[in-house]
């Protein structure tokens, strides 16, 4: 099975929101280089940030989830 890559972040809680909505999703979804970015500060953004992945068969589904979540973000956050 293929992983990909489909979200960065560099902070553990937002890489585990991410996970845990895509997985509530039925996508399944693995969190990579967080105990890494956790144990130094300001590794995570020098190493490229903590990555979220999921097989390749549902990469375009886990990017529309994303996409929409980050939407909805900026529409909170603009009220």
């Amino acid at each position: 099975m293929e992983l990909v890559t489909i979200y960065t972040a560099f902070s553990a809680a937002d890489a585990q929101l991410v996970r845990s909505r895509l997985e509530a999703a039925g996508i399944e979804a693995t969190v990579s280089d967080e105990i890494a970015s956790l144990s130094m500060e300001g590794y995570s953004m020098a190493a490229g940030g903590i990555r979220i992945n999921v097989p390749e068969r549902q990469e375009e589904e886990a990017r529309a989830l994303v996409k929409d979540r980050s939407q909805e973000d900026s529409a909170d956050e603009s009220s």
